[in-house]
């Protein structure tokens, strides 16, 4: 693992712990494993690769449940009222870290709701437009929305990772365009296809595909440092655009409460999964990197990311419709 560059990526110091010896805690029936989204996705493939390893861990079934919808929140409301033995985990992204400013009404409290237990992997955003456009560079992006005042760009969803990134690059560069939010990471990229926006912000799983296949282009990336899906393509920070890191992750979460053996366990199991070699090709594959650090670490990330976050958003004015 490129350690410097994805603890830098994710901004808290996720290096692999050292867990607690001694007796470690077994569970006395099936794990079940909460997934907010369908199944079928890079980040439902990160997962199943990894629940294998922990389930042979622990002696026990793991069965993981797709239940998507609002942003993950269904699948978080879920483990949120379950008990908390260990015996329920949550497996969650981004949202984690945005759900808290943008939705009101909910049966629980992200903040205080569930206890983090490991980050399983970057998904790194590439910044990227058709590849009929004339546009080739940042500079050229900016100078066409400069021309055009109000152009569409595409995200997933308000308030989700690619709208984000794209609420940064604009502010930055104090640029007026037109958000169009799709429901979903797999309609945003059709609609830039299609030439009803002018760039999006994505996921490497979804968009690097069609940047070999030639349909895309990449004019950068949003970690700190350069990818090795795409060495050539310019990280934001390269081009000027300092502190410029925002992009997807994926995490294991436990009920608040639940007993610290219990969680330290579940995370050296899903360690022992993310190192295996066969786990570690496969995530490349996808365009993802993995990242393994504890729960004291996921902690630390997650408060710095709520701060970052929450104040684009707040700054931004960013709401849900409706």
């Amino acid at each position: 693992m490129q350690r410097r560059a994805l603890l830098a990526t994710i901004g808290a110091g996720l290096a692999a712990p050292a867990f607690a010896q001694g007796a470690a805690w077994a569970p006395t029936r099936p794990i079940r494993i909460i997934a907010g989204w369908p199944g079928g996705g890079s980040a439902d493939a990160s997962l199943r690769l990894v629940a294998p390893h922990m389930q042979q861990g622990l002696g026990q079934p793991v069965v993981i449940e797709n239940r998507p919808g609002a942003s993950g929140s269904i699948g978080a409301a879920a483990v949120a009222q379950a008990p908390a033995d260990g015996h329920t985990l949550l497996f969650d992204a981004a949202g984690q870290v945005s759900n808290p400013f943008l939705m009101r009404g909910l049966s629980f409290d992200y903040l205080t709701a569930f206890a983090p237990v490991t980050v399983f992997a970057l998904l790194p955003n590439l910044l990227v437009v058709r590849a009929e456009t004339p546009v080739r560079t940042v500079p050229e992006l900016v100078a066409y929305l400069r021309a055009n005042p109000g152009a569409p760009y595409a995200s997933t969803g308000i308030g989700i990772v690619s709208h984000l990134a794209a609420v940064m690059f604009l502010t930055r560069e104090r640029l007026e365009a037109t958000h169009v939010p799709y429901r979903a990471s797999n309609q945003s990229i059709p609609g830039l296809l299609a030439g009803e926006t002018v760039f999006t912000f994505n996921t490497t799983p979804l968009a690097a595909p069609l940047i070999r296949d030639g349909r895309l282009r990449a004019l950068a990336v949003t970690t700190p440092s350069r990818i090795p899906a795409f060495p050539d393509v310019p990280t934001m920070q390269e081009l000027g655009y300092e502190g410029f890191a925002i992009n997807e992750w994926l995490g294991l979460f436990a009920p608040a409460g639940t007993p610290q053996a219990a969680i330290e366990r579940h995370a050296e199991l899903a360690h022992v999964g993310l190192a295996d070699p066969v786990v570690r090709e496969r995530h490349a594959s996808l365009g993802m990197e993995i990242v393994a650090g504890g729960p004291a670490a996921m902690a630390r990330f997650l408060a710095e990311s709520r701060e970052r976050v929450g104040k684009l958003i707040r700054d931004n004015n960013i709401r849900l419709e409706g």
